[in-house]
């Protein structure tokens, strides 16, 4: 049992035809959601950047994407699903996700990892298309060494 004081959330937009998004991106983990948004552009095609929630955070509205308001412990990650969700909008509806990795207290001597085993390595079958025509969500899996 710890807190939870920091979340890094790796996000890598594919970089094919129309991958890039307006839409919102959600990261549900320890029982609560955030908002994935920075001030860079965010899901463009190819785009890839590291969100960091928490200590040294780089997203937008710092005070209410925190893991520590209220505080979150390494216990929750075992009760409550880990996730990518999204939501459309704008003009491009549609968002090809190629890779996500989110790590929980990263640096510490017991970070815990989570990723989606289904997009590792290259190609259209390692990619996935969330919008409303084919789901929003997204589960990852814990990957503790």
């Amino acid at each position: 049992m710890a807190n939870i004081n920091k979340i890094s959330a790796y996000i890598y937009t594919a970089d094919v035809l129309e991958a890039d998004t307006d839409g919102k991106v959600y990261l549900g983990i320890a029982g609560r959601e955030f908002h994935v948004d920075s001030d860079s552009d965010d899901f463009g095609r190819g785009a890839e950047f590291t969100y960091v929630f928490g200590e040294d955070a780089n997203v937008k509205e710092v005070e209410f994407n925190d893991p520590r308001k209220p505080q979150l412990d390494t216990d929750d990650l075992d009760r409550y699903p880990a996730y990518i969700r999204f939501e459309t909008e704008g003009h491009n509806p549609a968002w090809c996700l190629e890779r996500v990795t989110v790590t929980v207290n990263p640096g510490s001597a017991v970070p815990h990892v989570f990723d989606n085993p289904r997009l590792v390595g290259a190609g259209e079958n390692h990619r996935i298309w969330l919008w409303d025509a084919s789901g929003k969500r997204l589960d990852l899996k814990r990957y503790d060494g």
